[in-house]
């Protein structure tokens, strides 16, 4: 007896909802089977996954403006070091070549400097008085700049040539009608310079004298101070001239030394200040080292001592 071979088919149809459903006709009957698709990700997934890809590329932004600033500090840091140490090197140098010849060097000039005297020999005073006229002791008086009265003491027994020789020229009425030729007014150095013979700066052939007294030994001359000009590399070049510390300066010594102290301004030194040397320096006359001629003229108009 001839029977028939399962005839097992699928047929495809569309339910009412739209989905594809397969029917198998066959032996066991029919009924419908799901096509499985790929799955997709659910609305939940998806955001979670978009915003792990936000914070992501936040913290990657973060991280790179990190990295930025790091790279701008150290090459900040690197820019600030090395202008530090140009602006100290160019410091040095300035009061280097501003000092190598000390406030008293002779400013070029034809007439006669200290380092052109034909008869002063080193460590030989030329003109100057014994010490003995300094009395040992401390004198008071009245140095006057265009009306401008500073209160002066001057110590015999710390500076005794030094003062000596001021005792003289004040006798002599030396320093009436000279000039204070030389200004600076740069911070770490601040003086008035006067008593030139010429009102050039030369030095007077005729009158010099060392030792150096009563340099200080850390190079520090505080405001007030009145100390004695001389030549570069020169202990006997100290003559007529001195200068006025109007804010606190470094002088570094060389090979002679530092600067005879003579004295101090005990009083006027904040007028002398605002009327003379605030005005600053005449820019016509400036030399290399920065200092020149004040714009505001100064002449010595009176000394007394007692």
């Amino acid at each position: 007896m001839l029977t028939a071979a399962p005839d097992a088919r699928r047929r495809r149809v569309w339910s009412a909802t739209g989905r594809s459903l397969e029917f198998t006709v066959g032996r066991a009957g029919c009924g419908p089977t799901r096509r499985r698709g790929p799955r997709v990700a659910s609305s939940r997934q998806q955001r979670e996954q978009r915003e792990a890809r936000e914070r992501l590329r936040a913290y990657q932004a973060r991280q790179e403006v990190h990295d930025r600033r790091i790279k701008r500090r150290r090459r900040d840091n690197v820019l600030a070091v090395a202008g530090g140490l140009l602006v100290a090197a160019l410091a040095i140098t300035t009061q280097v070549v501003y000092f190598t010849a000390g406030p008293g060097a002779p400013a070029p000039a034809p007439s006669a400097s200290p380092s052109e005297t034909p008869s002063a020999q080193a460590g030989e005073n030329v003109g100057a008085p014994d010490a003995d006229l300094a009395e040992d002791r401390v004198w008071t008086g009245e140095l006057v700049i265009n009306d401008v009265a500073l209160g002066i003491e001057l110590d015999g027994t710390k500076a005794p040539q030094a003062v000596a020789g001021w005792v003289q020229d004040v006798q002599d009425g030396y320093y009436e009608g000279k000039t204070c030729h030389r200004l600076a007014t740069n911070d770490g150095f601040s003086f008035l310079q006067c008593g030139s013979l010429d009102g050039t700066g030369a030095g007077d052939p005729d009158f010099r004298y060392g030792p150096i007294e009563n340099a200080p030994a850390d190079s520090i001359y505080p405001a007030g101070t009145i100390a004695m000009a001389r030549a570069g590399g020169d202990a006997y070049s100290n003559g007529h001239q001195f200068f006025v510390v109007t804010a606190d300066t470094m002088l570094p010594a060389d090979q002679a030394g530092g600067y005879t102290v003579v004295g101090t301004v005990t009083s006027g030194l904040d007028e002398l200040i605002a009327q003379v040397t605030s005005a600053g320096v005449d820019e016509a006359t400036v030399g290399s080292d920065g200092t020149g001629k004040p714009v505001v003229p100064a002449t010595i108009t009176r000394v007394t001592l007692q």
